[in-house]
């Protein structure tokens, strides 16, 4: 079995509702989760109480794709 290669230290934060920040390694700054849009829709979220942000999904999609 080999050696254990990294291991990737993520702190998560719930700022209220679906609104997180996660401390990210190599990142100086937390990044800010949210919904928007249809997520927010489907989810039954009043998108006039809170503000937008790129939901964990989107951060996936682009992972994936990069």
């Amino acid at each position: 079995m080999s050696d254990i290669a990294y291991t990737s230290r993520v702190e998560i934060r719930r700022l209220g509702g679906p609104t997180r920040s996660a401390t990210l390694p190599a990142e100086s700054e937390p990044v800010i989760f949210g919904v928007h849009g249809a997520i927010a829709e489907h989810y039954g979220v009043d998108m006039t109480t809170i503000e937008p942000h790129a939901t964990t999904i989107d951060y996936v999609v682009a992972a994936t794709g990069g």
